[in-house]
Order: structure tokens, then C-alpha cells, then sequence
């Protein structure tokens, strides 16, 4: 074979020589202006090797996508990624494909029978409803499928695609034990990051971007708010709060030493990483998380500690000056100021939203933004009012009876991935595994009120795939049992060398 290309390549050197020009020459457009026509044609042959090798190593591809969707803001702000392609693409294209390759193995090894519950119809119920939406001409500006499209596979389509992905291949007990490593080091990954923007400086880019863009908002009364590698600090600092919540219930119910230390260092370093964001919603994001997992873990051993400790750092940042010489307290502790200025202008703007949005029952439409609406429209003033929030902005968009559905599924998907971890499962690890989940789904909900950050990268996946996972565990909790036994015993072994060869030493 070898030889054959050899020989054809001394043959035909010219056109060997023309078809690398024109392949090189389509990278650099797919690089620099993303994709057109001609660089998909050149580039065809590695999609259809990138998805050859998605159905060979299928949990690769299910890895790629959980760090693309942590990275790619990250890597956009270093401007690493090709332009004129949509963010959202990158993870589109892999659920999707990951969706396919489960259809085509569904014969010989059947799961979709575990994505039959109540998360399932609950988004069945919101993609529903948001469809409806491409008939709204609210503007009067006439049905535009491909707004409407852009704006719902956002808001309510992908919210499917990762309960799916998640259900299917988040499969056995080893799979769930490495999502929750590799979560945590991405996590790491994101605090060493802040340390870095702390200590020795931002990037190129993200300079540009804090002396721009960002300075409004990033730089308040002297103090950096600091992002990592998020796309702002709002979105690092919910996001934060809720990971650590879930990282802090992970290790307090694990019984493998390992897992345990590891979880707990990881949950504070997050916490270090939440107050440097200076995001004042993340406390309460925080301590929301933790009051949930006060009512799932039953304990009342848990129960009290936890309250006492949520107790003492209210009163901490609300009632007392302690630390206010330290910039990132002092931002943290106005989030109990009710005269706080930014908050004022939020309340503002809701005000003035709820007298245009009385005579828009269903919203001024999904996809239909300011760049649409003309100037003259009696909408226009709604398409350009800062949402500052996820619900408010699906509340203008979708209606008060979008924003009812929105409130309704979300309540139903968490009170079933509750009733599963206080009733179903039996493993205390995997209750507390469920809990974190939950704890987490909470605290970032909280943070979606406050912000628009909810569907942002890397949010979407990390917190609707976790409460997906949830609703895994009554499936796989017999094989965890099983495993976790295995790995509680090699750890006693390790014990009771450690031990013999302690007491070797001494004689």
C-alpha cells in the first residue's frame, strides 16, 4: 500500500502538491473566518473521521464533550478558537452525535428504558411550549423560524441533549467515580487560574477585555473581580458556589479516605475561588445549597453543625464589620445591603419590564432581540432593557405563561431527583451523590435568578447533567454497592499494612 502511494505520488506530484495547497489553504480560512463553503468541502474528510472515531471510542467522545464545554469560554477569551462559528456548535454537534451513536448500539445494548422519568417529561413539557413559541408575532414582525430556532435550541432544546447524553453514558459505577474526578480537577484547574489573574497577571486578551468591555463591571470601587476562565465573574462566581456546595456534600459521604480529602480541598478552594470573583449572589447561592442538603441528609448530627455554621457566617457578613479592610469581603457582605445600588437598578429595570410585559402574555418572542425589533414598535423598549437575570430575560421572551412553565418543570425535575435520594437509594454515598447534585441544581438556579448565567457555558451541562445523573442512580446503586465494597476493603488492606509495617519499624 505503501508503495502504491510512493509511486502515485511520484506520478502526479503537481496535483498531489495542488490538493495540499488548497487543504492548507482551507485550514487557514475554517481558522481565521470559520466555516464557508469551501473549507467544509476541503475539511469533509476529518468529519467524517472525527465521527468514525466517536462510535469506536464512544466515552472519549462523551469526555470531549464535558471538557470542550468547560473550556470553550476560556479559550475564546484568549481568542484560541476559530471565528464565525457559534459557541454553541462545539457542543450541539458532539451530543447530538453521541445521541446517534446510542440509537445505532440501542439494539445490542438497550438504556434508553432509564430515560423514561419524570426530568423526561418535565423538558418534554418546556421544549414543548418553546415550540409553540416559533407561532409568536407578538412584534408583528412576522414568523422567523430561524430566529426562533437560534433562541430556543438554547434555551430549552440543549437542556434535552444533556439529559440524554448524561442518562446513556453515564452508566456504571466507575464512569460516575471519573466524572466526579474529572469535574473537580477541571474545577481546580478554574482556581488556579484566579491565583494566576491574581499573582502574576491577566493575558493579552484578557487585559484587552477588562480595559473594554469588562471595566464597568469588573473593576468596582477599586476592586478586580476576577473571572478565570469563565466569560465574567458573575457566571465564575455562581458557578463556584454551587460546585463547592456539591464537592462539600461529595466528600462528607464518601467512605474512601482518598475521595474524601480530595473533595473537601477541592470544595474550599472553589470557596477561595467564589470570593475572589467578588460575586455577591454566589453567597447566597452558597448558603441555599447548603440548607437543601440539611433537609436531604435526615441527620440531625448534620443537621445542626451546618446550621450553626450557615448561622455564624450570616451574622458574620450582615451584622458585623469584621474584615472590612479586605476588599472581597467588603463586596461579598453589600449582598445584604438592601440599599445597595446595583441591586436598586435590577429592581429598576423589572418594574419597567412588568408594565410592557402585561400586554405580551406570551413574550415579544424567542430569537426576537433589539437588532430585529425596529425602533418604532411598541415592544421596542422590552428587546432593550438589560434582563440582568436568565428568568427575567426567559420572561420577556417566553411570557409570564413561558416563565410559569420554566418555574413548574424546574420544580418538578428537582422535587423527583429529591424524592430519589431521600426514598430510593440505599448506598449513603450515593445518596450523598444525588444530594450534591441537588445542592448544586439549587444554588445555580439561585445564581439564574440573580444572573443571566444559567444557560452559559459550562453551567447548562455541569448542573442539568448532574440532576440527569440523579435519576441514574437507582439504576446503577446495586453495582456501586459492589464497587465501593471492593475499594473500602483495598483501603482497610492499605490500612492495616501501613499499619503492621508502623509497628515493624518500632522494634
Amino acid at each position: 500500500m505503501n508503495k502504491g502511494i510512493a509511486t502515485y505520488a511520484q506520478e502526479n506530484r503537481g496535483r498531489a502538491l495542488l490538493l495540499f495547497l488548497l487543504f492548507g489553504l482551507a485550514i487557514y480560512q475554517f481558522i481565521n473566518t470559520g466555516f464557508s463553503a469551501f473549507a467544509m468541502i476541503c475539511m469533509s474528510p476529518f468529519l467524517v473521521l472525527a465521527v468514525y472515531a466517536a462510535f469506536t471510542w464512544r466515552m472519549t467522545a462523551f469526555w470531549a464533550l464535558f471538557a470542550i464545554n468547560y473550556t470553550v469560554m476560556f479559550f475564546g477569551k484568549q481568542q484560541m478558537l476559530p471565528h464565525g462559528i457559534p459557541t454553541s456548535m462545539y457542543n450541539e454537534l458532539l451530543e447530538l452525535l453521541l445521541i446517534g451513536i446510542a440509537i445505532v448500539d440501542a439494539r445490542e445494548e438497550p438504556k434508553f428504558e432509564r430515560t423514561a422519568n419524570l426530568m423526561l417529561y418535565a423538558l418534554i413539557a418546556w421544549c414543548g411550549y418553546c415550540t409553540l413559541e416559533v407561532l409568536n408575532d407578538t412584534c408583528d414582525l412576522g414568523i422567523n423560524v430561524g430566529n426562533w430556532y437560534s433562541g430556543a435550541r438554547l434555551m430549552a432544546f440543549q437542556l434535552l441533549y444533556i439529559f440524554l447524553v448524561f442518562s446513556l453514558y453515564v452508566s456504571t459505577p466507575k464512569i460516575l467515580h471519573q466524572y466526579l474526578w474529572v469535574w473537580a480537577l477541571f474545577s481546580l484547574f478554574s482556581v488556579f487560574w484566579t491565583w494566576k489573574q491574581q499573582k502574576i497577571g491577566f493575558t493579552t486578551p484578557e487585559n484587552i477585555w477588562m480595559e473594554t468591555v469588562g471595566r464597568r463591571t469588573h473593576i468596582v470601587n477599586g476592586i478586580t473581580r476576577y473571572f478565570s476562565t469563565f466569560n465574567d465573574a458573575a457566571n465564575y462566581g455562581c458557578n463556584a458556589a454551587a460546585a463547592a456546595v456539591a464537592f462539600f456534600v461529595f466528600s462528607i459521604t464518601t467512605k474512601i479516605k482518598r475521595d474524601r480529602y480530595f473533595f473537601l480541598f477541592t470544595a474550599f478552594a472553589i470557596i477561595w475561588g467564589m470570593f475572589a470573583s467578588g460575586t455577591r449572589t454566589a453567597i447566597v447561592c452558597l448558603f441555599a445549597g447548603i440548607m437543601v442538603y440539611v433537609v436531604l441528609s435526615k441527620s440531625v448530627k448534620i443537621a445542626v453543625p451546618v446550621i450553626l455554621f450557615a448561622g455564624f457566617a450570616y451574622v458574620f457578613l450582615a451584622f458585623t464589620d469584621i474584615g472590612q479592610g479586605n476588599g472581597q469581603i467588603r463586596r461579598m457582605r453589600s449582598a445584604f445591603n438592601k440599599n445597595d445600588a446595583s441591586a436598586n437598578v435590577r429592581t429598576i429595570n423589572q418594574a419597567a419590564i412588568r408594565k410592557y410585559i402585561q400586554d405580551a402574555p406570551w413574550g415579544i418572542g424567542i430569537g426576537t432581540n433589539y437588532d430585529n425589533v425596529p425602533a418604532n414598535n411598541k415592544f421596542r423598549k422590552l428587546s432593550t432593557i438589560p434582563p440582568d437575570s436568565e428568568y427575567v430575560y426567559i420572561w420577556v421572551h417566553a411570557g409570564r405563561i413561558g416563565i410559569t412553565t420554566f418555574i413548574v418543570t424546574m420544580l418538578l425535575m428537582l422535587g423527583g431527583a429529591c424524592y430519589i435520594t431521600m426514598f430510593r437509594l440505599k448506598s449513603r454515598s450515593l445518596m450523598g451523590i444525588g444530594a450534591g447534585f441537588c445542592c448544586a441544581f439549587v444554588a445555580i438556579q439561585l445564581g439564574g435568578y440573580a444572573n443571566q448565567i444559567l444557560m452559559q457555558f459550562p453551567n447548562c451541562l455541569l448542573f442539568y447533567g448532574g440532576l440527569s445523573i440523579v435519576y441514574v442512580l437507582p439504576f446503577i446503586e446495586k453495582d456501586w454497592i459492589a464497587w465501593e465494597e471492593k475499594r473500602f476493603a483495598e483501603q482497610q488492606e492499605r490500612e492495616r499494612l501501613k499499619l503492621e509495617k508502623k509497628k515493624a519499624s518500632r522494634v
